[in-house]
């Protein structure tokens, strides 16, 4: 990720276990770098330019970074291998039948233009045919084991006191635009949002004939599920509030639910959804939202609870119908709330759907075909070498006392590292699919992930359970099992070169690594102890000197003005509160994945040299910033500064690195450049 001019790779020669030489470029691109911008005011620019010169926004993203090159190319596999299950002779109701026969289904317009929103209508008939409260609760529970989870969602999760164990947290939603603040915010476009939304459900409970088989006009429909919609939000936590871990957790035995909201008949559903057994208490995550809930079920209007599902049983089932229907809401979610101008091709969204119907079955076949044993080996190493980092950053902090240093290397010395796919797959013999339609095994499908999940609740957490599918480029750290992930997709360039020296998988997977460890010791994971439960183990007094360095990442990240126009006429600037568990996390990953790069250093595994005209720590902060490099329009930016926990690519370059000491050593930054950040307003964290 670091450079200045020069060659393509200087070569480093290293000497393997078995004396072999082995030939490693520098892992850094000169292609990718904007040498006309001076790297002291810009290093994103610097770093980033060439690559974003190179891979113009195209019509169909709003935002492309290398993140989407890699999960593009992951798509491309999986479509590939779908492709070679489909021509085969599969055996009727095997794995291979299932993903072919849903593959062909969803790709064969013909009939989907021919069956037009038929395939939606029983439903839509049956919502219509609800008399009384009573029918609209049984018909909320059709839904919710459907996975469309009106009024309210509930899901498997860790008690908080137990995290051995699964118990069923009620959690608040069903929005159809989401989250609340479009519906009571006038910020950014969500006034636009707000009218487009309304027009979007009149052409839909038309173009579904809700508002013929109900006798209440589309218009009237739309304003009634508005009006419903922006009740429910209102009662609503924010996202902020959300991200605290002790706020949403609320235990309450059946009996205590009961007392507290009695129009929801806790016992009937958990009965419904076969998860009664066993159950002792369990979570209502935001208890304000369901005293709402409770007071909706007795007071609402039933023809207004009927549109309010139907307009969601529509909605749901758009992507999967006739192009007509999918049109329409491309054109609101896609384009005037998603920024995107075209619709992902067909080919695209049917794999993304099948691969959602079977994602450990295709990342099984994945695996085998893409993912060499050699890559899980050296990430493995890797891994280790950062966990040992994140134990001497622990030791040096300053402003933590050592009994809690003693609790945090406890934390640390049991963290469950998972590398490229899972120990087990899942089983998908149940599943059923057949060759009627398309969005009927959608459904099927649903019915039979929201069984797999109801049917872990009450029992022990299986912590060898994979949260996202090995082509998945990502990473993700759970608190409540004290574990970091990292699928197989994810270790290629440029976060993971095999044949790259390892300053730059220090500067990109590297810190990908230790950005996931630190999410266990951030504003929320460090909330949780090394059993997963949710435990103070601070101190007061390290409490409060996490909370006064943290302000640092707070103030920098909220300072930075992200569009002159946010929509309203007026700048829009960052949300370093929303983001500030991202922006600990890469401030601790950086810092970490550093000080194992030096230590690597020191065994002579980097070559100490300068490559391509860069020094080890230089390539380091280059190759860190290659992992964001992208291209985003306006409308990304303002979806994902009002929606995304994650900072912008560029604030995660220039408003990170100048917090890192380091950084500004290896490139000579000086006051008065634009990179130039005070040594006493850099965060001192992990």
């Amino acid at each position: 990720m670091k450079k200045t001019l020069l060659s393509i790779a200087t070569m480093a020669v290293i000497a393997t276990g078995c004396q072999q030489k082995v030939q490693l470029t520098s892992g850094i691109d000169p292609d990718n770098f904007d040498t006309t911008a001076r790297l002291e005011d810009d290093f994103y620019q610097f770093a980033c330019g060439g690559w974003m010169a190179k891979n113009p926004l195209d019509a169909e993203h709003s935002r492309y970074g290398a993140f989407d090159v890699l999960s593009e190319n992951a798509l491309k596999n999986i479509n590939g291998i779908i492709d070679s299950v489909k021509v085969a002779k599969n055996a009727a109701g095997s794995l291979e039948d299932k993903i072919a026969t849903m593959y062909n289904l969803g790709m064969d317009s013909a009939k989907l233009q021919a069956d037009g929103l038929e395939p939606l209508k029983p439903y839509l008939e049956e919502i219509n045919n609800v008399k009384t409260r009573d029918d609209a609760w049984a018909q909320m529970l059709k839904m919710h084991a459907r996975g469309n989870t009106v009024l309210f969602g509930v899901f498997g999760e860790a008690d908080k006191d137990d995290a051995n164990m699964c118990i069923a947290w009620a959690y608040q939603g069903g929005l159809g635009l989401g989250d609340r603040d479009y519906y009571l915010e006038d910020k950014g476009k969500n006034k636009i949002f707000r009218e487009g939304y309304v027009k979007l459900m009149e052409q839909e409970f038309a173009m579904a004939g809700y508002d013929q088989m109900s006798g209440i006009r589309a218009d009237k429909l739309a304003q009634m599920v508005m009006t419903f919609e922006t009740r429910l939000a209102k009662a609503m936590n924010t996202k902020l509030q959300n991200r605290d871990p002790q706020a949403t957790f609320n235990r309450y035995t059946l009996e205590e639910a009961a007392a507290f909201a009695p129009n929801i008949d806790w016992k009937g559903y958990f009965t419904t959804m076969n998860i009664l057994d066993g159950m002792k208490s369990f979570n209502i995550a935001q208890p304000k939202y369901f005293e709402e809930v409770n007071r909706v079920l007795k007071d609402t209007d039933v023809e207004i609870l009927k549109a309010y599902f139907a307009w969601h049983e529509i909605v749901s089932a758009a992507p999967y119908l006739s192009d007509d229907i999918i049109n329409a809401n491309f054109e609101f979610f896609g384009k005037l709330m998603g920024g995107r101008e075209v619709n992902r091709p067909r080919w695209k969204r049917v794999t993304s759907t099948v691969e959602g119907a079977m994602g450990e079955a295709l990342g099984q076949l994945y695996v085998k075909k893409y993912f060499p044993a050699e890559a899980k080996t050296r990430m493995e190493t890797l891994v280790q070498n950062l966990i040992t980092a994140l134990g001497q950053r622990i030791d040096k902090a300053e402003w933590m006392t050592d009994a809690t240093k003693a609790n945090a290397h406890k934390k640390l010395s049991t963290i469950y590292v998972k590398i490229g796919y899972p120990n087990k797959w899942r089983d998908y013999s149940k599943l059923d699919i057949k060759n009627d339609s398309y969005y009927a095994n959608v459904i099927r499908s649903n019915e039979f992930d929201m069984a797999y999940m109801f049917s872990k609740i009450n029992k022990p957490v299986d912590k060898d359970e994979w949260l996202m599918t090995p082509q998945t480029v990502n990473a993700y750290y759970n608190p409540t099992t004290n574990e970091i992930c990292f699928p197989a997709a994810i270790l290629q360039p440029p976060f993971f070169n095999m044949n790259a020296d390892e300053a730059a998988n220090y500067g990109a997977i590297g810190v990908v690594i230790g950005h996931e460890l630190t999410h266990g010791f951030d504003d929320q994971g460090r909330q949780y102890d090394e059993k997963g439960n949710l435990n103070d183990w601070w101190t007061e007094e390290d409490s409060k000197n996490f909370d006064n360095n943290k302000k640092a990442l707070v103030d920098a990240f909220s300072a930075v003005k992200v569009l002159e126009d946010g929509g309203n006429g007026e700048p829009l600037y960052g949300n370093g509160e929303l983001t500030l568990g991202e922006n600990i996390a890469d401030n601790g990953g950086l810092h970490v994945s550093y000080l194992a790069m030096q230590n690597a250093m020191q065994q002579n595994q980097v070559n100490k040299e300068q490559m391509d005209g860069f020094t080890p720590e230089q390539r380091f902060f280059l190759a860190y910033a290659a992992v964001w490099a992208s291209n985003i329009n306006n409308e990304g930016i303002l979806n994902l500064t009002q929606n995304d926990v994650h900072s912008l690519g560029r604030n995660r370059v220039n408003i990170a690195l100048p917090q890192v000491t380091e950084f500004i050593e290896a490139f000579g930054i000086k006051e008065g450049d634009g990179m130039w950040l005070a040594p006493e307003k850099r965060a001192q964290l992990w």
